[in-house]
């Protein structure tokens, strides 16, 4: 972690020891939900659900794999660690109530750094109405690890799950995508400069938006608070981390189906458009495989068509087949091309 010399000096985690980091992190938590009923100080935390289903998810963010902390603030980081766990939960259209994190840190890390990382953590939790209510660190000898577990609660009836999607449902997704993998390609960009000349100050003057996408992604509750406004209920659901094509490709084979979607009724931000035709990148081809723009993927009943076209939040972009495995999409030249799961994959090497 680059340290500013000019700032006061840091504290050395060997000052408080594991127990005394924790205590010094969490002293200030307090807890928000009424089934949260012990959380952090003894050797597990209580959480009581009454007459509801219980979804749980776990993510796991490694320093040089998932994220680099020459350009990520830790702040930042701390955030968007519990905010994409908050968004599979908003996945399965049920409501976020607990995390657990837990930290492997490097001696390099110093307890003010963990300060940044852990307020970013609670501010997504003060937005989002969830408690923290346990955890663990440990040392590491190979940067930062970051292990967060989200738990919520849905009434059965109420949960989707991504092998609901029937022949004529309409394919939507929320806001727009490709942005976050825009704001990457952008700090990889000035990060290569720098290296090569650190005299050289980036520049990210007007590309505000696709930056916060990649840095400060915020997950979609509006959209499930939306679903029980309009009453619709999604026939199958998954967030957009890996790609649009990937992760509707989930959703086609666990759901026996196969689908066809529009390029032009794919959203696009006016910034990630620039920001790619300014790199030479196709804007479609950054939407289908970019990944992490963390907006909700989801199929409903053609019959709930009128209640959904009015919602200027979630765009139509095609509709499913019987025809199993494949996956479709059609240009804006009317080719209709083969729709491929190109996007991240965490266990192989993705350029």
């Amino acid at each position: 972690m680059l340290e500013d010399k000019n700032q006061k000096p840091v504290s050395e985690l060997e000052e408080l020891g594991e127990f005394g980091l924790i205590k010094h992190l969490t002293e200030n938590i307090k807890l928000q939900n009424k089934s949260s009923i012990k959380g952090v100080g003894d050797d597990a935390a209580v959480i009581q659900y009454d007459n509801k289903q219980t979804v749980v998810t776990t993510d796991l963010l490694v320093e040089g794999i998932h994220f680099d902390l020459l350009y990520t603030p830790l702040k930042h980081l701390g955030y968007k660690a519990v905010t994409v766990n908050l968004s599979d939960v908003y996945a399965m259209n049920a409501q976020p109530k607990q995390i657990t994190v837990s930290l492997a840190v490097s001696n390099r890390i110093s307890i003010e750094a963990l300060e940044d990382l852990y307020e970013g953590m609670l501010l997504a939790c003060n937005i989002y109405g969830v408690d923290l209510v346990g955890g663990d660190t440990t040392s590491s000898t190979s940067g930062l690890i970051i292990s967060v577990t989200a738990l919520g609660e849905a009434d059965e009836k109420e949960l989707v799950y991504r092998d609901g999607a029937k022949e004529n449902d309409l394919i939507c997704v929320s806001g727009d995508l490709g942005g976050a993998f825009m704001g990457l390609q952008l700090l990889e960009r000035e990060k290569q400069i720098y290296s090569e000349n650190p005299t050289v100050q980036p520049d990210f003057s007007g590309f505000d938006y696709v930056l916060e996408r990649q840095l400060k992604p915020e997950p979609r509750k509006d959209v499930i608070d939306m679903f029980k406004e309009i009453d619709v209920k999604p026939t199958a659901m998954i967030d957009v981390s890996d790609g649009l094509s990937s992760d509707l490709i989930h959703i086609c084979q666990q759901s026996n189906v196969g689908c066809t979607i529009y390029e032009d009724k794919i959203p696009l931000d006016h910034t990630t458009v620039s920001v790619a035709e300014e790199m030479k990148l196709d804007p479609t081809v950054c939407a289908l495989n970019g990944g992490e723009d963390y907006e909700l993927l989801f199929t409903i009943s053609l019959e709930d068509y009128e209640k959904i076209k009015e919602q200027q939040r979630v765009s139509v972009i095609g509709h499913i087949t019987s025809d199993k495995e494949a996956y479709q999409i059609v240009t804006k030249g009317e080719q209709i091309n083969t729709l491929t799961a190109q996007g991240w994959n965490a266990i192989l090497k993705n350029d």
